[in-house]
């Protein structure tokens, strides 16, 4: 098992436990949601914000929950990290595992539809969703704006987020896509 797939897991467990209490549950991932749609000021009840919801909630159902092993629809650390370590262990299942809610995320991000995020975009989703320092987002936009355009486009973000997920290259940049690990 890789230490660094475990330490950015980590990473990303801390951002998603909104309410700071040592576990996900549905609700956590509720509020990242409810956090990101409000920090582009949509609507709570816009198609936008169910969309996003019902992602949220297909996520939990189909990602998160299943590493319950206790049964108390409660995932600790430990459960989520050791399952996203057996799940999320070949990247050609991207596409059904994660891509989707990725797109969205990025969606979400793109406020002026330009097919790319801007890091004003980028520390908006992530700094509100997930939590995570406007320095840390600053410092992983940099990176992984190869091009040095200021903007992140759609296959470059997959691209992170793939790495992040999947990869266990010690000196990719998307390994502080959710905070420095």
């Amino acid at each position: 098992m890789s230490d660094l797939r475990t330490r950015k897991y980590h990473q990303w467990f801390q951002g998603a436990d909104v309410d700071r209490d040592g576990v996900l549950t549905r609700d956590d991932l509720m509020r990242i949601a409810e956090r990101a749609a409000a920090a582009q000021g949509i609507a709570p009840n816009s198609p936008h914000a169910r969309q996003l919801n019902e992602s949220m909630d297909w996520f939990w159902t189909d990602i998160i929950a299943p590493h319950d092993s206790d049964g108390d629809e409660r995932v600790d650390r430990a459960e989520m990290t050791q399952g996203f370590l057996i799940s999320l262990n070949d990247r050609s299942r991207y596409p059904e595992q994660i891509k989707w809610i990725a797109d969205l995320v990025f969606d979400l991000g793109d406020t002026d539809g330009d097919g790319k995020i801007s890091l004003d975009e980028f520390t908006q989703v992530f700094g509100a969703g997930m939590q995570v320092p406007t320095a840390d987002c600053t410092h992983v936009f940099n990176r992984l704006d190869l091009d040095e355009s200021g903007t992140l486009p759609r296959l470059g973000y997959h691209d992170a987020v793939i790495e992040f997920f999947y990869g266990d290259d010690p000196k990719a940049a998307a390994n502080h896509l959710f905070g420095r690990i």
